[in-house]
């Protein structure tokens, strides 16, 4: 388990830098992840993709198809792909859980599915 800092406040993190408590999480918490995956410094687009993944999983308990993100925050097809490299960056900005069973795979280098897995 790790752990980052933010405005003097010590916030938990999993072994896989997953935020343990999503009650923890605000723009300053999402901002100290990204630096942690190298996606950093956010800007307004990528916030506006977190902060829609996040209400997704909130009311939905599931990880939201690419695409749909991108539509609905009137970004181009590819957004979470072009903003983030790998969507699970993205889930970690968020501040979601890690999801059992979900992974992300390359098929290029650059674009990314998800693919589900036993367990």
């Amino acid at each position: 388990m790790g752990e980052i800092t933010v405005a003097g406040k010590k916030i938990a993190l999993d072994e896989d830098g997953f935020l343990i408590n999503q009650d923890d999480w605000n723009h300053e918490v999402a901002r100290e992840i990204a630096k942690q995956v190298d996606i950093a410094p956010l800007d307004e687009e990528q916030l506006e993709i977190i902060e829609f993944m996040r209400n997704y999983y909130k009311k939905f308990n599931a990880f939201p198809i690419l695409n749909y993100v991108c539509k609905h925050v009137d970004q181009p097809k590819q957004c979470v792909n072009n903003e983030f490299i790998n969507p699970m960056k993205a889930w970690k900005i968020a501040g979601l859980p890690k999801l059992s069973g979900v992974h992300f795979v390359s098929v290029d280098g650059k674009n990314y599915l998800m693919e589900d897995f036993p367990g």
